[in-house]
């Protein structure tokens, strides 16, 4: 696909209201998906798509998530999953297979697993960085977004590459994590203490959801890299 049609997809999702778009090539990591051998072999790409979370909801949290920030994480997977499907319908119209996966969708319960790691996809088409709250931190808004993956056949270029670790000496998430979840790597985050933490919040009936939001909240943009 030439240059002139890959930006009339990013701008396509640019106007659907998509706060950052990248494209990946997702050969190296299609086998770890879980999806079908046969589906996932004939999407060697994805696109990439996260929407920036609004400030005023984030600064509503203090120790734990809140009712305004349940309804704005729910919207926002609306908005996620909604936009994809606009994409992928876009993508298809343009000849290609296209794919849109569940912003928010657990296969493996016990694995906690979805059909993709978005965040993984997104790093590798250059959105940003895993930080120390096992989060993509972008440049531009920090952790304050969320991601949604369009796999597609389209033979799209990948315009950035993956970025280095960038969170240097700050440790705001460290600091606010309700759980201590969060270390000084994103190889030594807790899961287990991270859901488990998730898990009391719902059995609290803070809110019905396996959600938290502390650490979207401590970990804001711009950031230098």
């Amino acid at each position: 696909m030439d240059h002139e049609r890959l930006e009339e997809v990013r701008n396509y999702a640019l106007a659907l209201g998509f706060s950052l778009f990248g494209v990946a090539d997702i050969t190296s990591m299609r086998e770890e998906f879980l999806l079908r051998v046969g589906l996932r072999a004939k999407l060697p790409k994805a696109l990439a798509l996260a929407k920036r979370l609004t400030d005023g909801v984030l600064e509503d949290i203090e120790d734990e998530p809140t009712p305004l920030y349940f309804h704005h994480y729910r919207q926002t997977n609306f908005f996620l999953d909604r936009g994809a499907f606009l994409l992928a319908s876009f993508v298809q119209d343009l000849g290609f297979q296209a794919l849109p996966v569940a912003a928010s969708q657990i296969i493996d319960w016990e694995n906690q697993r979805a059909h993709v790691s978005h965040k993984a996809i997104a790093r590798l088409a250059g959105l940003g960085w895993i930080g120390r709250n096992n989060l993509l931190v972008s440049p531009q808004f920090g952790s304050r977004i969320r991601l949604v993956t369009v796999l597609t056949d389209a033979p799209l270029r990948p315009a950035g590459s993956p970025l280095p670790f960038s969170c240097g000496a700050c440790v705001r998430c460290l600091a606010h994590c309700p759980a201590a979840a969060i270390h000084e790597t994103p190889e030594a985050f807790d899961h287990r203490a991270c859901y488990q933490k998730l898990d009391e919040f719902r059995r609290r009936h803070v809110v019905s959801q396996h959600i938290c939001g502390v650490c979207v909240k401590a970990c804001r943009g711009p950031i230098s890299v």
